[in-house]
Parts: C-alpha cells; structure tokens; sequence
C-alpha cells in the first residue's frame, strides 16, 4: 500500500506543479487552487508512504519520476521541446530509480 501512497504523491505533485504553470503567478483562480490542493494531497500521500518506505528512497523515486512525468506533460501539452540531453537525462533519472528499487539493500521494510 506504500507505494500506492507514493503513486499518489507523485500524480498529485505532477498535476500541482502543471497548474501552477498555469496559474500564471497564481493570477488565475482555478488553476491556483489546483495547485495548493495538489501540493497539499501530494506531502499527505507521501507521509503515508514514509511510514513503510525510507525517505531516501522514497525521496529519490518522488522527484525522480516526478522530473520526468512533469517533462512529457509539458511536452505533450505544452508543446515544450525535450532536446537529446534532456530526454538523456530522463532515461538516467529513469534508470537510476530502477537500480535502487532493484538493487538497493535500502527498499521497503516487509
């Protein structure tokens, strides 16, 4: 369930920081308040994941996911251009998450 929690977390984070793009500097109502109930749902969620998961790990999953789902958002919506680099770190950010999920002794306790 932990994880389910961190999913949470990290859609939420996701939706929070697309809508604050289009707050246009919290200018626009709906938009801003999609923001503050997205950070809002979002820090709850992951304190329900801290309570299974270690915050390094949960940490690093949570901005790592969340830099790239953030990244094709945009990109598929705001038609903001990914250039070989970005999309190479991507993959790195990507394949970094994988390796302590996979490999790290630091995991989720059973």
């Amino acid at each position: 369930m932990a994880y389910a929690w961190l999913l949470v977390a990290i859609l939420a984070e996701v939706t929070a920081t697309f809508s604050l793009t289009l707050s246009n500097g919290f200018a626009r109502p709906g938009p801003s308040c999609a923001t503050v109930v997205g950070y809002g749902v979002a820090f709850y969620a992951l304190s329900l994941a801290l309570r299974t998961i270690p915050t390094g790990m949960a940490y690093a999953i949570w901005s790592g996911v969340g830099t790239v789902l953030i990244a094709l958002v945009c990109r598929v919506v705001l038609g903001q251009k990914l250039d070989l680099a970005a999309i190479g770190g991507m993959v790195l950010i990507m394949a970094g998450v994988l390796v302590m999920n996979l490999f790290s002794g630091t995991g989720a306790h059973r």
